[in-house]
């Protein structure tokens, strides 16, 4: 396998860390989103993924995967063990909501091209689109933690080992701290960022390791 990726991409992030914990490896390919007006604009990277997006899994039969969570899905129905979710249907449900909480709620309005648009558009200027982000990044911490209260004490969020709640919080976390969000809140998640930044699916994987990272 394939795995186009840019280092402090969350998106892509995910997808390293479900990689490794499902113990597969993928060639990677680094995809740099700020150089040369932005490498994933270019015509021969459009052409894998019309999105012009990071992540997108090329497998071994050249089918091109896209989009972090469908990814994930992917891999998780092809390598069941260890699983991502854990075996109860509602503790499932509750796992997969925490995912999308982050997926869907917080990064698409403070990914790099929504913040690009925040300046070419409104003019917004870097002290704004932070303002934009720590809004945002209050609004949904504080209530993934008290989410993550509900479901049990940790250090993991809806079991004995990570998941996809993790998958997807680790990234967002290290999101908030490059912009020197206050984290002191939400010590439940922050407790079960740095039980899995222990591992190797997490920390061999962290945005620093990549060949990539400035």
């Amino acid at each position: 396998m394939h795995l186009y990726t840019y280092f402090r991409s969350s998106c892509a992030w995910r997808v390293r860390i479900g990689l490794a914990m499902k113990g597969l490896a993928a060639t990677p390919h680094f995809i740099h989103l700020l150089k040369d007006g932005g490498q994933q604009r270019k015509p021969e990277y459009a052409a894998l993924n019309p999105q012009k997006i990071v992540p997108a899994l090329v497998l071994d039969d050249a089918q091109v995967l896209t989009q972090s969570l469908a990814i994930l899905e992917y891999l998780e129905e092809t390598h069941p063990s260890p699983s991502f979710l854990p075996a109860d249907p509602v503790a499932r449900a509750h796992c997969r909501a925490f995912a999308l909480a982050i997926a869907c709620e917080i990064h698409p309005i403070n990914n790099l091209r929504t913040l690009q648009r925040l300046s070419q558009q409104f003019g917004a200027d870097e002290a704004q689109k932070k303002a934009w982000m720590h809004f945002w990044f209050e609004e949904n911490f504080a209530a993934l933690e008290e989410l993550a209260k509900r479901h049990g004490s940790g250090p993991f969020l809806f079991g004995e080992t990570p998941g996809l709640a993790e998958i997807c919080l680790v990234p967002q976390l290290f999101n908030a701290r490059r912009f020197a969000f206050p984290l002191a809140a939400y010590p439940r998640l922050v407790a079960a960022e740095q039980a899995c930044l222990a591992l190797p699916a997490f920390a061999d994987t962290a945005p620093g390791k990549q060949g990539d990272a400035e």
